[in-house]
C-alpha cells in the first residue's frame, strides 16, 4: 500500500511539477477536483515559475494549509494567524530536514537559463533532490493537517 506522500512523488515523476504534485494529491479532500488542483498550482513549480523562490513542493503544501485553515472573512484575524503559524511551522520543519527552503539554494543552479536546466538534467536533480522535497513536503503537511 502506498502513502499519499508516495502518490505525490509518483505524480511528480510522471511529469507534473512539484507544487502540482503536492497540492493535487490532497486537494480533492477539500472539494477541489484533481484537474482544477493541477491548474491552480501549475504556476508554482520551480519556486514559482522558475523564479526559484520558495520550493514549489512547499508552496503546494502552503496552499493545502489555506484550504483547511485559510481566512475567508476579512475580519478573521484568528484564521489568518493560525494559517501563518502553520506555514511557518511547516517551513521550519522542512528547513530542519534540508537546511533551506529556497529552490535556488536547494538546487544550486539557475532554472531560468538553458545552462541551469541542463545542469539540473545532467545531475539528475529531479530524482535525487526534488523527489525528496515533494515527499517531505507532502508528509509534513499531512501530519500538520490530518493528524491534528
Amino acid at each position: 500500500m502506498t502513502s499519499k506522500a508516495d502518490d505525490a512523488v509518483e505524480c511528480f515523476m510522471n511529469g507534473y511539477n512539484c507544487a502540482q504534485a503536492v497540492f493535487s494529491t490532497y486537494a480533492e479532500g477539500f472539494g477541489i477536483s484533481w484537474i482544477n488542483a493541477l491548474k491552480i498550482s501549475s504556476g508554482f513549480g520551480s519556486g514559482m515559475g522558475r523564479l526559484q523562490s520558495i520550493c514549489g513542493a512547499l508552496t503546494g503544501a502552503y496552499m493545502l494549509i489555506g484550504c483547511k485553515h485559510g481566512k475567508i472573512r476579512k475580519d478573521d484575524a484568528e484564521a489568518a494567524e493560525h494559517t501563518y503559524s502553520l506555514v511557518l511551522k511547516l517551513s521550519d520543519q522542512f528547513c530542519a530536514l534540508h537546511g533551506k527552503i529556497s529552490c535556488r539554494e536547494l538546487l544550486v543552479c539557475d532554472l531560468k537559463t538553458p545552462e541551469g536546466q541542463q545542469f539540473f538534467k545532467e545531475n539528475n536533480l529531479k530524482e535525487l533532490n526534488c523527489a525528496h522535497y515533494v515527499r517531505d513536503s507532502a508528509r509534513l503537511v499531512e501530519a500538520l493537517l490530518f493528524e491534528e
